[in-house]
């Protein structure tokens, strides 16, 4: 019985500060005075068919999307606080660019990252507001993501790739369709068992071993800073804690201050998979996110940093609010 008290006592002294670490994480008023500004300034970029884009990708799915996901962070949905007309506005886009098979592209075009991000997007705001016409949408998109995942039984099974067709993958398009199907999963949409442990077997196919980073495509290309943060995020999110995810962490730290690609796209995963990593490893990359990305903030209130792998200051301002939110909540699919 002096051993169990002991043994107790010695698991809380480990254990506390970690904890404490975790929800010392929170919105103070130097965010919340930076958020605000953004939100402001990214309310005044919204299209008149309520989409959002960026001067490449005007009216787009994806950064619709982005940008509904970012007032979501802060408790903004359909006709309801603030930014709740814009919401509504941003939804109604969404829906009007649905396809008759599901695929959510706009009549700009777009293609299957577009389409996981979009579906992501009608994930949360079922989940959010309930609203049947979002739900309809949400099933008719699933259905897509389901039929077209890759079934070959080649390297490429169980992933995707740009294109609705289950041909070809990648982990980039395959991680954002297991975002979606996750989140439509937790909003209560049927997604089959099978079609997720495909999809967590292709990325995992993607791990390398010797430096706990994710490659682009099985043995292709150098692991990266982006693609393991999608890795890691994707992974805790479907309940995998393999003792890899150490190793991914410890490389993803390693990058953090100063990932050498894709700094906006790395960094929406970041802050979904340090989230899920949790205590102190949390608390040290919020800190680190919040000094970096309010000092980067322009005058205007946006993001808009030069940056010839970002789609644009829409874009990289949504990431920002949508990182800077997470300590409120809201979004279900960053809840634990």
């Amino acid at each position: 019985m002096k051993r169990f008290f002991c043994s107790l006592l010695a698991f809380t002294f480990v254990v506390v500060p970690a904890r404490a670490a975790d929800e010392n994480v929170k919105i103070d008023d130097e965010v919340k005075k930076s958020t605000a500004k953004g939100f402001e300034w990214l309310a005044g970029k919204q299209g008149a068919d309520g989409s959002w884009g960026d001067s490449n990708y005007p009216n787009n799915t994806a950064i619709t999307g982005f940008a509904l996901m970012a007032f979501m962070s802060q408790g903004h949905v359909p006709n309801q606080g603030k930014y709740g007309k814009e919401v509504a506005k941003g939804v109604r886009f969404l829906l009007a660019s649905q396809r008759e098979d599901g695929y959510l592209v706009g009549a700009r075009g777009g293609n299957m990252y577009c389409h996981g991000m979009a579906t992501l997007a009608l994930s949360q705001l079922f989940g959010m507001s309930g609203d049947d016409d979002v739900k309809k949408a949400l099933k008719k998109s699933v259905d897509l993501i389901v039929k077209c995942q890759c079934k070959d039984g080649g390297v490429n099974h169980g992933g995707w790739r740009y294109e609705p067709v289950p041909s070809g993958a990648d982990i980039s398009v395959t991680i954002m369709q297991v975002m979606a199907l996750r989140g439509a999963k937790d909003s209560g949409i049927h997604v089959p068992d099978e079609t997720m442990k495909r999809a967590l077997s292709y990325i995992n196919s993607c791990y390398d071993p010797g430096t706990g980073g994710y490659t682009y495509q099985p043995g292709n290309r150098a692991p990266g800073f982006a693609r393991t943060a999608a890795g890691i995020c994707v992974l805790k999110l479907c309940g995998e804690y393999d003792k890899k995810i150490d190793q991914s962490v410890s490389y993803l730290k390693k990058q953090m201050d100063t990932p050498r690609e894709h700094f906006w796209y790395g960094h929406y995963y970041a802050c979904h998979a340090m989230h899920q990593v949790g205590e102190k490893d949390w608390a040290d990359y919020y800190k680190l996110i919040k000094k970096k990305f309010i000092d980067m903030q322009s005058p205007d209130g946006s993001w808009s940093r030069r940056d010839h792998q970002s789609a644009g200051p829409v874009y990289q301002t949504s990431i920002a609010l949508i990182a800077l939110s997470v300590p409120a909540n809201y979004l279900p699919i960053f809840q634990r």
